[in-house]
């Protein structure tokens, strides 16, 4: 009996694991200027807003003409489809964060230097460790504890407890921070299944219930003169491009990268501070930023090369 000839099986070739995009660094860089000069415009707008409207009607007029931009945009691109009210909840949770923290932060840029604000906003990752090690799980690694004590000798460095008093303008600062920080753990739950358009949509329409529900309580609400309706505008205008600049920055490039264009905030907005309202230049603010951004920068570092190994 003739045994049957036996086919070899082809050879398969080893599976190409899929690369990366490529980074594209000076569109990243073109963006995060875009998002720098946004935030410095709606810091110095806000400051002299703030001298007539309070932070909630503020927030309300903001949300106004963000709403507006975002339904504008959305049905010129096609976009408003995307759309959905499946994860309400979360949308809820994270605007009530994000208008704290945006209240938080207008009043900050009108009680102290602005240069002291951005430098506690930076720290805002650093809580984010905290609170991704809380509500997602995500362990704490010797790496990301040290970042977090480096940061906090940052945070002592800025306010100096016991040099100078601890106003309110720091704490509310502070307290900013913490809001976006949680601000970015219920949004990093958004966007595994919502677009931008969808998140930016429900931001400015449940932040807008909420300015004019803290507005009205009282039953008034102080209209913007004509005199600061275009910076209310620029408000509304300023906080849309500062959020797609942001986002579009870090899908062109890593965070170890957008992250050192982002620290290029401080030092432009210590330098309107001192031109516009005669802000000193404070060493230990600097000192301090350079402590906090070292710190967000060590961590961000260390997740590149952990993921890196785990390719």
């Amino acid at each position: 009996m003739t045994p049957k000839p036996v086919t070899p099986e082809p050879v398969r070739p080893d599976p190409v694991r899929p690369e990366a995009p490529a980074s594209n660094i000076p569109k990243a860089a073109g963006f995060m200027a875009g998002a720098i000069v946004a935030f410095s415009a709606m810091a110095v707008a806000g400051r002299e807003v703030v001298a007539e409207l309070d932070t909630f009607e503020l927030m309300t007029y903001r949300s106004i003409v963000g709403l507006i931009l975002v339904v504008l945009i959305g049905g010129l691109t096609g976009r408003l489809g995307e759309i959905r009210t499946d994860r309400m909840p979360t949308h809820i949770f994270r605007n009530i964060f994000h208008f704290l923290g945006q209240n938080l932060w207008f009043f900050a840029v009108g009680a102290i230097p602005l240069a002291q604000v951005f430098a506690l906003e930076f720290t805002a990752p650093l809580w984010v460790i905290i609170f991704a090690a809380l509500f997602l799980g995500e362990r704490l690694t010797v790496a990301k504890i040290a970042s977090g004590l480096i940061g906090f000798i940052g945070i002592l460095i800025v306010v100096q407890p016991g040099a100078v008093p601890f106003s309110l303008g720091m704490a509310a600062s502070l307290g900013a921070a913490v809001s976006f920080a949680i601000t970015a753990i219920f949004t990093k739950r958004l966007t595994r299944d919502q677009s931008i358009m969808g998140i930016l949509f429900w931001l400015t329409t449940i932040q807008l219930v909420l300015g004019l529900a803290f507005c009205l309580y009282d039953g008034e609400i102080a209209l913007p003169s004509l005199s600061i309706l275009p910076l209310v505008v620029l408000i509304g205008l300023c906080g849309l491009v500062a959020h797609f600049c942001m986002t579009s920055a870090f899908s062109c490039a890593p965070a170890s990268v957008v992250m050192p264009i982002d620290f290029a905030r401080l030092p432009l907005i210590a330098i309107v501070g001192m031109t516009l309202y005669n802000e000193p230049l404070q060493l230990a603010v600097f000192a301090g930023a350079v402590l906090i951004f070292g710190a967000n920068y060590m961590n961000i570092l260390t997740e590149h090369r952990r993921s890196r190994r785990q390719v």
